[in-house]
């Protein structure tokens, strides 16, 4: 690993920990988008994979059994159906074509986010068709790039549920999905030793990450720290957006 690509992992890991330990994870979104920019979506996804499966199990610990078992029930089985779409036809979809969805999926959500906000609008529970579609997608793009947070947050956001709640809600259900993730993830051959390696090394920085975002779920204003998040993540999707589109054209 040169320095440039062991800064981007380390930055990855850290920001998904924060995130996962007490933000809901929403901006694990990040991770893929960052290691994308030294090496290929498809290695980056690779290397996260058993970070976020460590991670969840730190996050869960530190919110165990606070979560909704309503909305955990609801939406692991959708999840996994997206995951299993995702890997059927993870073969044909290209690095260009994987770095436009990244790309449009980082800037989609920060879009929504603000026009949310702006518009100061009311959330109200979805139906059962929008919630199975939402948290499908939600497998459908973990699977793809672990970025599965803006879909489920969709979801989750709309059950009006309280700050831990969601954030336990959320731990809960990507545990779920990423460990499901492995058996895919193994079948099409994305472990290799470099890639666990590299994944090891940064164990000791996801821990330090979730016990850093458990910290400013109950001590921090998180505002700055989403408003810094929202255009670092708007940023990074356009330079992939423009990175696969220019390998398109």
């Amino acid at each position: 690993m040169d320095l440039s690509h062991s800064l981007l992992i380390g930055a990855a890991v850290l920001i998904t920990g924060i995130s996962k330990g007490g933000f809901s994870g929403a901006f694990g979104i990040i991770a893929v988008p960052l290691i994308s920019l030294t090496t290929s979506p498809i290695t980056a996804a690779a290397i996260m994979l058993p970070i976020l499966c460590i991670m969840d199990l730190f996050t869960i610990q530190k919110f165990w059994r606070k979560w909704d078992i309503k909305a955990v029930q609801s939406s692991i089985p959708a999840a996994i159906v997206g995951v299993v779409i995702a890997s059927l036809i993870a073969s044909w979809v290209s690095e260009a074509l994987l770095k436009l969805l990244v790309g449009s999926v980082a800037i989609g959500f920060t879009l929504n986010a603000w026009h949310a906000k702006y518009k100061q609008r009311k959330s109200n529970p979805l139906g059962v068709a929008a919630s199975n579609f939402w948290c499908a997608l939600g497998g459908f793009t973990s699977f793809i790039a672990h970025a599965g947070g803006p879909p489920i947050s969709v979801y989750l956001l709309r059950l009006n549920l309280d700050k831990t709640a969601y954030v336990a809600s959320a731990a809960f259900i990507f545990t779920a999905i990423n460990y499901v993730k492995i058996i895919p993830y193994a079948f099409l051959g994305q472990f290799n030793t470099a890639v666990l390696w590299q994944s090891f090394l940064f164990i000791p920085v996801a821990f330090i990450g979730v016990q850093l975002g458990a910290w400013m779920h109950y001590k921090v204003d998180p505002k700055l720290f989403f408003k810094i998040l929202y255009i670092f993540l708007f940023i990074t999707g356009a330079k992939l957006i423009w990175d696969g589109g220019s390998a398109l054209y």
